[in-house]
């Protein structure tokens, strides 16, 4: 008997979940059936996706088939097709799958190996030391950085798997627990953190500062030293403590290394001078770091800022023309190819929500909602930021999200007279905290997610932890160092 393609009970769990939201729960008022429809087929999506019902590329084939052919995008069903593809033109996708390519031209070269001993040979005494190297370094890069999915992604997670595969700890050799997991996963909760730290360290920041001048009419407009100050204390008692949360939920096998730092030493030795092939990723990498982090324009003007996906493109280019890298060696990245297809799914399923009216609606009654129940400004602003941290579940983007709904919930807690400033700052951290959920949070988690170091379970169930202590951190220490700052 042929094995199945898919696994019985997690698609019946799926298809169940999917059809009861769509046929037994009643629309609501103020939606269309389109909108509902949209809605159950993105959860069930998801549910398929936790439930491992088949490989996610598949099941992304398989939803964007749904909603092409159920129409739900379109009144025209012979150009829903182009609705249900049109998240491939977004260049994010895009960045994230030249990223993972990139990313092939350090290890294959040795760069990358290089710089993994480089910093094991600085920090390698102790796995808890590595985890820490990498925080403070994606730290040091964020403020001129303005992609997070090009700094986690693009720069740190190559010099992460890098050090992983120095200790021998591998997904395909089910090595990861050595050491690679507990790294995998310092590398992806760095980015949240220092995304919301800085005005320039993640694209919807500046989103989110508009809004809120908006949502405060042009009363409180955030300069980029004001951000920076205000996130500065919660931001790095969240990077100190991280590393060591981390450390403590999935704990390495391999957690003293006495002798990594002059192994690391003997290693470059034995490495010899930079190779032809390796300078010429060292200047990728560099020309990559300049370009995402809007260096010439500083000297040049505006006119020369480049898209950062565009500069993935270029670098991408470069080592194809030198022969660093070969098109063989570009097809043969299938997490980068897998990346591109299920992600672009998952965006496009929910851009369609906000497009179908359904973010809308949601947003409109809870303020309906909040502001009926009297709970006063303190239990509906603890509300309204629990509400926009957590159904970023049902975000695959977090631009989409804030524009969805940071300018409703931010006029709702104004409104119900929570302080203006520690109220608005606790929205912008909340923006970036929420990236820690999901494994399509931002454009950063799938590319260290398919790096295969951890299953979805881990994924989550770190995530929600960490979102749940850095905001505890941003509440408590930020609201001291707030009101240390004259806020309120």
């Amino acid at each position: 008997m042929p094995t199945l393609p898919f696994k019985p009970l997690p698609t019946a769990i799926a298809v169940a979940i999917t059809l009861l939201i769509w046929l037994a729960i009643p629309l609501p008022e103020g939606l269309t059936s389109d909108a509902w429809l949209m809605l159950a087929i993105f959860v069930g999506t998801i549910a398929a996706i936790i439930g491992k019902a088949m490989p996610i590329g598949a099941i992304s084939i398989i939803a964007i088939a749904i909603v092409a052919a159920s129409g739900v995008t379109s009144d025209n069903p012979g150009t829903a097709i182009n609705d249900a593809l049109s998240s491939y033109s977004n260049s994010l996708i895009w960045l994230i799958a030249i990223s993972i390519m990139i990313s092939r031209g350090l290890i294959k070269t040795g760069l990358g190996a290089r710089i993994g001993y480089y910093f094991i040979s600085i920090f390698g005494k102790k796995t808890l030391g590595i985890g820490y190297s990498l925080a403070f370094s994606e730290l040091c890069i964020a403020p001129v950085t303005p992609s997070n999915t090009a700094r986690g992604g693009g720069i740190m997670h190559p010099i992460m798997r890098s050090i992983a595969k120095g200790f021998d700890s591998r997904p395909e050799d089910g090595t990861s627990s050595k050491i690679g997991k507990y790294l995998a996963l310092v590398n992806y909760h760095s980015n949240p953190i220092t995304s919301a730290m800085f005005v320039t360290a993640t694209a919807p920041n500046p989103l989110t500062v508009e809004l809120i001048s908006i949502a405060t009419g042009a009363e409180i407009q955030l300069s980029w030293m004001t951000w920076a100050l205000a996130m500065l204390l919660p931001g790095l008692v969240a990077i100190l403590a991280m590393p060591y949360i981390l450390y403590l939920l999935y704990p390495p096998d391999i957690k003293q290394t006495p002798h990594a730092t002059q192994m690391a030493r003997d290693k470059l030795a034995e490495m010899g001078k930079i190779s032809r092939d390796e300078g010429i990723m060292l200047f990728v990498f560099l020309v990559l770091l300049l370009l995402w982090a809007d260096i010439p324009a500083l000297f040049m003007g505006d006119s020369v800022t480049l898209n950062t996906t565009t500069s993935a493109f270029i670098g991408l280019s470069i080592l194809l023309l030198t022969g660093v890298l070969t098109w063989d060696d570009v097809l043969a990245e299938k997490n980068a190819w897998d990346t591109l297809l299920w992600f672009g799914a998952l965006i496009m399923m929910a851009t369609q929500l906000n497009q179908t009216g359904l973010i809308d609606w949601f947003s409109t009654n809870m303020q309906d909602w909040i502001t009926m129940m009297g709970i006063g400004w303190m239990g509906a602003s603890a509300l309204l930021v629990l509400t926009f941290l957590y159904t970023h579940y049902f975000f695959a983007s977090t631009t989409a999200h804030i524009t969805a709904m940071m300018a409703a919930f931010l006029t709702v807690g104004l409104t119900l007279g929570a302080p203006p400033m520690p109220f608005v700052l606790i929205m912008a951290a909340t923006s970036s905290i929420m990236m820690t959920l999901t494994h399509y949070a931002t454009g950063t988690s799938p590319v260290i997610f398919g790096s295969g170091y951890l299953t979805l379970g881990e994924w989550w169930k770190a995530g929600f932890i960490m979102s749940v202590v850095n905001l505890v951190i941003w509440v408590i220490v930020g609201g001291l160092w707030w009101k240390l700052l004259g806020h309120y």
